[in-house]
Formats: structure tokens, sequence, C-alpha cells
């Protein structure tokens, strides 16, 4: 039961995704990073198959890595969604990978952006979005008390109330989730959203 969403404020943007990492019935873990920072001022936020989500965003962050070792400038958000929207397509007809990415970034001259891009290489610019079973209940929140030029501090209580949205309402809610935000001063972690602690490797007694 896996949600990924974000949004855009006054100056930054939001990524928000639950930590499961989860198979059939059983739930292996409860804190699986699913925002990848792909560098400096982007970050990756993607849901679907484990092994395509881990494959795939690896890929798209060391050929944006690549891309500035070899000409010395960054890609763009806009040039980054479009390449990961182009690797997308290209494997569509070859191999397919079953992720969903929402990739937000800050560039010097634009400002914050973000960008939905499904597993049928289906590219938009966004001002908020979701993915996964959580999405019909962030959507609807965000519907209702999202506006532009949001401060950091209504993005992150709107945040809480998809959380608390989802937890309430969505029959196999995800217990944890992670915030993570871009800005001109860089991709970073916000905060953990944790109700209950991850004990895979705790010494037992």
């Amino acid at each position: 039961m896996e949600c990924v969403f974000g949004l855009v404020g006054d100056g930054f943007a939001l990524v928000v995704a639950d930590s499961s990492a989860v198979h059939s019935i059983l739930v292996h873990k409860s804190n699986e990073d699913k925002i990848m920072v792909l560098d400096s001022h982007k970050l990756l936020g993607a849901s679907g198959e484990g092994g395509d989500r881990a494959q795939f965003t690896e890929y798209i962050q060391k050929n944006v890595a690549l891309y500035q070792f070899r000409n010395g400038i960054p890609l763009t958000t806009a040039a980054a969604a479009n390449f990961t929207r182009g690797e997308l397509a290209t494997a569509l007809r070859k191999n397919p990978y079953a992720v969903n990415i929402l990739l937000a970034g800050y560039d010097k001259d634009i400002g914050p952006s973000l960008y939905y891009i499904d597993y049928i290489a289906s590219l938009h610019k966004i001002e908020k979005g979701a993915f996964g079973y959580g999405s019909y209940f962030s959507l609807a929140m965000m519907d209702r008390h999202y506006h532009s030029g949001m401060t950091v501090e209504e993005a992150v209580d709107l945040v809480d109330k998809c959380i608390m949205e989802i937890r309430s309402r969505l029959v196999v809610a995800p217990p944890n989730f992670v915030i993570k935000i871009v800005d001109k001063d860089g991709a970073r972690e916000y905060a953990w959203r944790e109700s209950i602690k991850d004990t895979t490797g705790a010494p037992t007694s």
C-alpha cells in the first residue's frame, strides 16, 4: 500500500514517501527510504516494485552524475525529468520498469519545480501530485488545502494532514513516512513521521 506525494511551495518543493518494504502479505522493513537525492538540488521519489524502483532510480542517479562529470554543469530539473521520461519510454518497448516517479528540484533562475512521471512514460509538470493507494486520500486533502505560495510550515502541516488521513482511512496503511525538501540551500531530509520503529538487526535478549 505505497504512497508517494509532493508539492511545490514558496521557494521550495517537498516530497513525502512511506518507508515500508512489502512483499505479498509480509512487511520486510519499515525504514526503507524511497526518496533518492539525485544531486545537490534534486529529489526523486519513487513507488513501484522494489527491484525496479532500486535499479531504475540508481541508474538515473548515476547518469545525472555522469552528465555533470563530463560537462562540468548539472542538468536542470526539467532536463533530468525529460531524461528520466526518455529512459522509461525506451524501456517500455523492451523490458518495462514498474515504477512511478515524482521528481522535485530547485534551479537558480527558475525556482522550485515538481514533475510527475508514471510507468508508461507520461511526463507532466505539476504543483502537487501523488502515486499509490494513499494518493486517493493525499490528493483529496491537497485539493482542499493546497494553495500556491505556501510556506514551509504550511506545507508540512498539510503533509501531516495527508499522513493522518492515510493512516486513519487506508485499510493497510504504512506506519512510517519520510519527508524531504529541496530549496536554494539544496536537497535534504526534513523529518520522519514514525508510528513504529524498525527493529531489524536489533539484538534479542
